[in-house]
């Protein structure tokens, strides 16, 4: 290891940065807000900003930057996801479950769950797709790049287990832009009307 990358580790920001926890908490404070105002227009608002940031990231960081990273030296991957992982450890779970849950209740106060079939199909659809897109970004997707960032962090990471834990994350990742198209193909449908 060279003098530089024992200097950048020295470096390295700390594992949970107060600012994230309260930019998170500030956003589900404006949930709960959405939520309880019965407001439509501040619920959808809240839905669609948060399903928009969720989306756009994980299309963005699955297709460009993972590539991206993939064609890049060992030491540089490792200096862009120990400092790209403290953030989007906070920033994509909680847009996650904000576009779910403000989703929920905006499609409870339109009516959406009321829907008769075959109309009810696209509602279904949407809630299988969440469900989907939850688990896959939080029981398989948030933790392998928690297990991959600490291996990182370490004065000597194991190339090759990280190359293990990263064996089937491209097909993961690929999957879930996938949901997220559906998804958006499903809310085109909602907007245009069932």
């Amino acid at each position: 290891m060279t003098d530089q990358t024992s200097a950048n580790l020295q470096t390295l920001p700390p594992t949970i940065n107060p600012w994230n926890v309260a930019g998170c908490a500030c956003a589900f404070v404006v949930m709960f807000a959405a939520i309880m105002s019965g407001s439509v227009f501040f619920l959808n608002f809240t839905h669609v900003m948060a399903g928009v940031m969720w989306t756009g990231i994980d299309i963005y960081m699955g297709f460009f930057v993972g590539p991206s990273l993939r064609a890049s030296p060992f030491e540089a991957r490792r200096a862009v996801i120990t400092r790209l992982t403290p953030k989007t450890l906070f920033v994509m779970p909680t847009l996650s479950i904000m576009t779910g849950t403000t989703g929920w209740y905006h499609a409870k106060q339109l009516g959406l769950l009321d829907t008769p079939w075959p109309a009810f199909g696209w509602v279904a659809a949407a809630l299988v797709l969440i469900v989907i897109l939850t688990v896959q970004g939080l029981g398989v997707l948030l933790p392998t790049n928690l297990r991959v960032y600490f291996e990182l962090r370490k004065t000597n990471p194991d190339p090759a287990k990280i190359g293990r834990l990263l064996k089937t994350y491209i097909y993961w990742i690929a999957a879930q832009g996938t949901c997220q198209v559906l998804m958006i193909v499903v809310m085109a449908k909602f907007v245009t009307g069932l």
